[in-house]
């Protein structure tokens, strides 16, 4: 047998069964290892998304927002409360006169943003598209209302396609300003954001300019109308004036009451105050009208950002990597949970009630070719290395041996486990420790022993099945306590198979009386039935696994075949552990 590998490994761990209907509490073991074994699992989620997010703030574009602050002067009168309560509606309101279609399109029509590309050939984003469908808002013409009305997009007119082009520059606009109340003050901030920084300044200012002008033009209209209003009290009131000092001239030629003298006096003087009052408030509305004064000015005007505003670098590679870290724990925990491989030793002890299960690590030394050398040929005893692990579980076996466990098989669950290299090595430390050890290769699927260490023999077990004396030359000695039977050559039926019936030249009992030990390679048990036929012949089976590689419902299954046709499961080997299991 060629090995490029050396098994090491720790003492074999006997563990109770779990408690029926039971389960066993978390441990910061249990914690720990799980990380040591799925931490891939969480490194490769938690990269993806940094990779994602990264990509993402590397190729988008930057936004950079810029701000410009006015204060508004409220025109109330009242008491406190009256005052306060006034002033919150007022502001409002100038808000919603801030964020009107005729403040956003004056800045539109100014800055000339309706033929900048970034503001009419965008498309829509799939958040512009959720938040339109969300408020009802359709970014498609409505086709039928024009047909319908008799302007389809046959007949669209220029003017039409102009408007719409605006509308969506509007819209874009829209999308890139916030207006808020700075606290509880009268200071409104109006934000605009840009792939440049300019722009957004540009914006921003401009977006305060227009709704001055705006404030001043609807100051203007208001006085407007007032003025024409008070041109016709001021008209109404003239004529009764008129009247009055008409009816008081022809009564004071002629007077006959001073009592209705004096009536027609006040009267007359009435309408000459109300006409003075009238005609100082038609001409303090006509100067409105003149010189109008806005009820927002402007504190700050907007400065160019020194950084970009989004996307927001740190936040995102820190919340991408929160959240990677989270789905990869999830994955992980998912693939560990779902995970029916064998990794930990209580898998299998707590499933079938195993005395021991044994650990063995891969190491990287590799085998001496003289191990395997008949005696004389090659090194003594010395040439044999005690592997770390190996000899640990030597020991058991030799406890076993003490139990009269003489004659045991090593059987692997799945051909690749290392069966052959665990027999060969318990059986080379068994002749170290001065038992009489006799290693017999059976594996009749992969003879691996046999074309490791005798290539060339002529005779084997199949040989010695047929006539027992040839036990003595067909037995290679290794050493002085270790004797090695090939396998020889397999025709029909298995060496196995016919050991199982006790017909055959070669006794168990006979051999126990010349040896201390006997190791038996016997092929996989999903490659062959020959683990079922020998299995009851012996004093015991070891069950190799391969860690990682082998499932656990395959293993309880080759436990229960072989004890349901009468072998005794000495124990188990979980082969192939990496090293951090032994931390």
């Amino acid at each position: 047998m060629t090995s490029s590998t050396i098994f090491s490994g720790v003492s074999p761990i006997p563990l109770a069964a779990a408690a029926p209907g039971g389960n066993s509490p978390l441990t910061l073991r249990d914690m720990l290892f799980f990380l040591r074994m799925r931490w891939l699992w969480v490194l490769a989620a938690t990269f993806a998304f940094l990779a994602m997010a990264g990509t993402y703030v590397l190729t988008a574009d930057p936004t950079f927002v810029a701000s410009t602050q006015l204060v508004i002067v409220p025109q109330v009168s009242g008491s406190e409360a009256q005052r306060a309560f006034a002033e919150d509606a007022f502001i409002e309101g100038q808000l919603e006169i801030a964020r009107s279609s005729d403040v956003v399109g004056g800045t539109v029509r100014a800055l000339g943003l309706d033929t900048n590309p970034d503001f009419v050939d965008q498309t829509p984003s799939l958040q512009d598209r959720a938040k339109n469908w969300l408020m009802g808002i359709s970014s498609e013409p409505d086709t039928e209302s024009q047909e319908a009305a008799g302007t389809g997009p046959r007949e669209a007119q220029p003017h039409a396609e102009d408007e719409r082009i605006q509308d969506r520059a509007i819209a874009t606009l829209l999308n890139m300003i916030g207006i808020r109340r700075v606290g509880s003050s009268t200071i409104i901030e109006i934000s605009a954001a840009a792939s440049t920084p300019q722009r957004a300044v540009d914006i921003a200012d401009m977006l305060a300019r227009q709704y001055i002008q705006k404030n001043i033009a609807m100051k203007a209209n208001a006085s407007r109308q007032y003025s024409e209003w008070l041109e016709r009290f001021v008209s109404e009131q003239q004529r009764g004036l008129a009247e009055a000092a008409s009816a008081l001239a022809s009564f004071t030629s002629n007077p006959r009451d001073q009592f209705k003298l004096a009536e027609l006096q006040s009267a007359t003087d009435a309408r000459r105050s109300l006409y003075e009052n009238t005609l100082n408030q038609l001409t303090e509305a006509r100067q409105r009208i003149t010189y109008p004064v806005s009820d927002a000015t402007i504190v700050s005007r907007a400065t160019l950002p020194l950084s970009k505003a989004r996307p927001r670098s740190t936040l995102i590679i820190a919340f991408a990597a929160a959240v990677g870290l989270g789905v990869g724990l999830a994955l992980a925990m998912i693939r560990h949970v779902g995970d029916r491989r064998i990794i930990r030793p209580h898998q299998i002890a707590e499933a079938s009630g195993l005395p021991f299960v044994t650990l063995l690590a891969t190491s990287r030394k590799t085998h001496l070719p003289t191990r395997f050398l008949p005696a004389g040929t090659g090194s003594s005893t010395a040439a044999y290395p005690v592997i770390p692990g190996m000899a640990e579980l030597s020991a058991t076996v030799v406890g076993l041996r003490r139990k009269r466990r003489v004659v045991i098989g090593i059987v692997a669950v799945d051909p690749g486990s290392g069966a052959s290299t665990i027999a060969c090595e318990l059986a080379v430390l068994s002749s170290i420790s001065g038992a009489h050890t006799l290693l017999i290769d059976a594996a009749a699927q992969k003879s691996s022993l046999s074309k490791s260490i005798a290539p060339h023999s002529s005779t084997g077990l199949v040989d010695v099945l047929d006539n027992g004396e040839l036990i003595q030359t067909a037995a290679l000695p290794l050493t002085s306590t270790l004797k090695f039977l090939p396998l020889g050559k397999v025709e029909a039926v298995t060496p196995a198979i016919r050991l199982s019936s006790r017909r055959t030249q070669l006794s168990f009992a006979d051999l126990k009386k010349e040896f201390d030990a006997i190791f038996i390679d016997i092929s996989a048990f999903s490659a062959s039935p020959d683990a079922n036929a020998i299995a009851p012949e012996l004093d015991g089976v070891l069950v190799v696994t391969s860690h990682g590689r082998t499932s656990i419902d395959d293993t309880l299954r080759v436990i229960d075949t072989l004890r349901n046709v009468g072998a005794e499961i000495l124990g188990a080997v979980i082969n192939h552990a990496p090293e951090r299991m032994h931390s």
